[in-house]
């Protein structure tokens, strides 16, 4: 089961590179919640889908480079680089993810990572 979880992980991870977010969406439970660990967590499919709508619908280029993955049972975690092209501006994150995964589909998503580091590579800031 491990393996099966840690492949939905990874193709979600790849399926940030084509910036759908409908596509996106469609690996997440109805219910599921999704924490960027600096802010609030949101909940269910519009909730995520505001927050995909902040940083995926303005980047230009998107690549989760995946460092590390283990996972037990239904958790996955990974270390990653997620890698932004946002207004001309590189954007390199590091980031530790944790995931949930129930019946084939991310049920919660958790990343850890310095928020401040974005909005400086950002421009945002």
């Amino acid at each position: 089961m491990s393996t099966e979880n840690e492949n939905v992980v990874r193709k979600f991870c790849a399926a940030f590179a084509r910036r759908n977010i409908q596509e996106l969406l469609s690996f997440f439970a109805e219910d599921a919640v999704y924490h960027n660990v600096p802010v609030e967590p949101v909940h269910g499919h519009d909730g995520i889908r505001n927050t995909f709508e902040m940083f995926v619908a303005p980047a230009e280029k998107i690549e989760f480079e995946i460092l590390h993955m283990s996972s037990v049972d239904d958790i996955v975690m990974n270390e990653r680089i997620d890698r932004f092209l946002i207004a001309g501006r590189q954007v390199a994150l590091p980031v530790a993810g944790v995931f949930v995964i129930r019946n084939g589909k991310i049920a919660a998503w958790r990343d850890y990572f310095d928020m401040q580091m974005f909005m400086k590579q950002s421009g945002m800031a």
